[in-house]
């Protein structure tokens, strides 16, 4: 007993410097950013009629920032940089390259080989994780 709550513990509440534990983590913060990024795309395009790309612009930046917080209060137990603007700026470029990786795959997959857009979508999700992931990991948090 005394072990599955260590574990517990481990997985939820301390820091952790083990790649698996921080892993397991981001990819429940990616969950919840994408909710945030895809709840407020829907309310400022489907409830406040702001156009889309302005919406998905701003969606992408709120996404962001909800990901940023969680991974460094929760996901990641050391940072290499002090300066937390330089940090979040490198923080938000490697998500834009994670998205411009999104795009691509999509087209790709989609426009080029005719695959399926929820199939492409799930082939790229997988690629842009492993990438967001490791990028932070070795240039923000080791």
């Amino acid at each position: 007993m005394e072990g599955r709550v260590k574990v517990y513990r481990e997985l939820f509440w301390t820091k952790s410097s083990r790649l698996v534990i921080q892993f397991l983590r981001y990819v429940v913060v990616g969950g919840i950013a994408f909710l945030f990024d895809f709840g407020f795309l829907y309310l400022f395009t489907g409830i406040m009629n702001i156009h889309y790309l302005v919406s998905a612009a701003l969606a992408f930046l709120i996404g962001l920032t909800v990901n940023y917080l969680l991974s460094i209060f929760w996901v990641f137990d050391k940072r290499t940089m002090e300066n937390q603007m330089a940090e979040f700026l490198i923080f938000a470029v490697i998500g834009l390259v994670g998205l411009g990786l999104n795009e691509g795959f999509l087209w790709f997959f989609t426009g080029f080989i005719g695959l399926y857009f929820m199939y492409s979508k799930l082939i790229s999700t997988f690629f842009v994780l492993i990438w967001n992931f490791s990028a932070r990991k070795l240039f923000l948090f080791r």
